[in-house]
């Protein structure tokens, strides 16, 4: 072989090599990036039932730390706590801010509101252990996706649930919080509004009728109807209301003429509705859609950071 020929091959091999290296390189990063850290405490129980547990995660610090509350989705009948993010987990612990994980009834053992109370009560719980986990009680937000995004936004929006009467000392403890984080969320659960500003059969998904627990000649009822309102987060927007980071991944647009029952069901159309009413009453409200290619982790810790009034 001629020295030009061997030098050849042994470029080769040095290219093939260094790209065999990158790409391990790469799978370790992204590897890495997906491991979540093992709770602090895990399967934390904050309620009666089976399902009414949450991991929590602490963050370092000697100073009350604001938490995150993260909700899973599922559409109420599905999911777990293990849903949460690992990059939105990874991000949140390094800015200073603790992690709570939860779980909640699903149906069809239950029905609206009891998603809703499972989920206000965890957050009220993690309240009631503030001083114990090293939380700041007044720097509380919420995240989740689809169905824990829905139920954040009501949260977030519903008048405080807390009952100083109570003989329950965590339901004295407040429901209100500092803003809402979340991914692909309904603002509103009521089919004739999804419906409408939807289109299609988005309106039509199988998770609702579970939801509500209505039987099929119960859907146009008025006590459907009565439901349909009190479910609906958007509903409850009022002034003094906390900010929103909505993040969406649907194609954007009018729905095709031969879609699904319950396509649709993350359309942007949600996020814009809840936008055209948060923004007369001077509320942040940031819709951001997958077309602009978001860096979401960045973007909900950052977002988190500012309404907790971290500066670090």
């Amino acid at each position: 072989m001629n020295p030009r020929s061997r030098l050849g091959c042994l470029t080769i091999v040095a290219a093939s090599t260094l790209l065999a290296l990158s790409a391990s390189a790469q799978e370790a990063k992204q590897k890495k990036a997906s491991t979540k850290p093992a709770p602090d405490l895990a399967n934390v129980a904050y309620g009666p039932h089976a399902r009414n547990v949450m991991d929590v995660w602490n963050a370092k610090s000697d100073q009350p730390t604001p938490l995150l509350v993260f909700i899973h989705g599922g559409g109420f009948r599905g999911g777990s706590k293990e849903a949460i993010q690992a990059g939105l987990l990874d991000g949140c612990l390094k800015a200073g801010i603790s992690v709570v994980s939860i779980n909640y009834r699903l149906s069809p053992e239950v029905s609206f509101p009891a998603h809703y109370m499972d989920s206000a009560r965890a957050i009220q719980f993690a309240r009631s252990k503030a001083k114990e986990w090293n939380v700041d009680p007044q720097r509380v937000a919420s995240s989740g996706g689809s169905a824990g995004a829905g139920t954040s936004l009501w949260i977030g929006f519903h008048d405080d649930l807390a009952d100083p009467n109570s003989s329950d000392p965590v339901l004295r403890e407040s429901t209100r919080l500092s803003c809402m984080v979340v991914f692909g969320a309904q603002s509103t659960y009521d089919p004739r509004v999804i419906k409408r500003i939807i289109g299609g059969r988005a309106h039509e998904h199988p998770a609702l009728e579970g939801f509500y627990g209505l039987k099929p000649d119960e859907l146009d009822t008025d006590k459907a109807h009565t439901m349909y309102e009190a479910a609906a987060a958007i509903n409850y927007l009022t002034a003094g209301d906390p900010p929103v980071l909505a993040f969406y991944n649907e194609p954007r647009g009018p729905l095709p003429a031969d879609a699904a029952p319950g396509q649709g069901i993350h359309h942007i159309n949600f996020g814009t509705h809840l936008k055209e009413k948060m923004d007369p009453l001077q509320i942040e409200c940031i819709i951001r859609h997958q077309d602009e290619r978001p860096n979401v982790d960045r973007e909900s810790v950052d977002f988190l950071r500012k309404h907790f009034g971290l500066t670090r």
